[in-house]
């Protein structure tokens, strides 16, 4: 007979924190936030540390009941279908090379294995960032020597689609979604069928963010590159993290810039307006991909709990489909619910 409840172990790493929570299947009734001291290093130079961090942590949320899985966030590992893996060898050494990049999510899957040994449970990883389900001509750049990554908050993505889906009583296998995560990063994706078909690479293109530039004139960029006034560091920087809404008002926080223009900074006013406009016009560019045959528009991320920008995007895009509002990140739910389906046997586990 079906065990009837599971409770699961969740840990997301971030690059000075980890998240951990623990579900009663859907119900959460552990969280805890462990702060990390910031390092010089690799994130792997931190990886015993952080163990040792989250290890008392547990011990300190005195848990009462025997813990049937762990899952961790997954990284940038090899590009994969979307989907809950099991953690094998093959999975800790690709994150481990850092394979498609340094990112703390790497640390995910090698946490979850690392305290499943422990528990005596199986450890997953959940929809990693480096899901690949792009359709052929996504992957065209514009030159042969530069292919299109499919690298998007496929996590956070892939959850509120499936909540839309469940939401609008439409099987999520014929679900028509264009969904728009904003964040520090905006990933703006075009979702048919439940897959990531498209979308435009957070760390590269796109809308400016709150710390990021998204698409530049290349010609003005490639003068800025040759000037010999910037490194590559610096190059680096400018784009991911010295960007958008950090280079235009000097600051990422829009409790500071919404209260400045509350104060009548028409100067801001106007610039959270051009993001705005970015965002609405590449949600309107991935309906296309799906020939505006779309069930809704799904904004997501930490940037739509200001009721400004989520407004300013909606007047511009709800011609297209309804609008919906999953303000926030759903990422420590999304790795319970994926691991929970397995463990219900409502899906096979994947093989990475």
């Amino acid at each position: 007979m079906p065990k009837k409840s599971f409770h699961i172990l969740v840990i997301n790493p971030g690059s000075t924190s980890t998240k951990i929570a623990v579900y009663r299947d859907d119900k959460l009734i552990h969280q805890a936030d462990v702060q990390h001291p910031p390092s010089a290093g690799s994130i792997w130079d931190e990886f015993d540390n952080r163990l040792v961090q989250i290890r008392a942590m547990l011990k300190d949320l005195s848990l009462d009941t025997p813990i049937d899985a762990v899952a961790g966030r997954g990284g940038l590992l090899k590009p994969i279908e979307g989907g809950t893996y099991t953690v094998n060898e093959a999975m800790l050494a690709d994150a481990r090379a850092n394979l498609q990049g340094e990112h703390a999510a790497n640390l995910g899957c090698a946490f979850a294995d690392a305290l499943a040994r422990e528990l005596n449970a199986p450890a997953f990883v959940v929809d990693p960032v480096s899901v690949d389900e792009f359709e052929p001509l996504a992957r065209y750049s514009g030159h042969p020597d530069i292919r299109r990554r499919a690298l998007a908050h496929t996590l956070n993505m892939h959850a509120v689609a499936r909540a839309a889906a469940a939401k609008l009583k439409i099987p999520y296998k014929k679900s028509s979604f264009v969904v728009a995560h904003l964040g520090g990063g905006v990933s703006i994706s075009p979702l048919k069928g439940g897959r990531i078909i498209d979308a435009n690479d957070a760390s590269s293109n796109g809308p400016f963010t709150p710390e990021r530039t998204g698409t530049l004139p290349l010609q003005p960029f490639i003068k800025m590159c040759f000037s010999g006034k910037y490194t590559e560091s610096d190059m680096r920087k400018l784009v991911m993290g010295k960007g958008g809404l950090v280079a235009y008002l000097g600051t990422n926080d829009m409790r500071e810039i919404e209260r400045r223009i509350t104060e009548g900074d028409s100067y801001a006013a106007e610039v959270v307006q051009a993001m705005c406009y970015q965002i609405a016009k590449e949600i309107g560019a991935m309906a296309t991909v799906l020939f505006g045959k779309v069930h809704a528009i799904l904004m997501t991320g930490g940037l739509t709990h200001s009721r400004l920008i989520y407004k300013s995007v909606k007047k511009r895009v709800s011609w297209i489909a309804p609008v919906m509002n999953f303000a926030g990140e759903h990422e420590m739910l999304a790795l319970a619910l994926g691991t929970l389906r397995v463990l219900r046997g409502e899906e096979r586990p994947r093989t990475y």
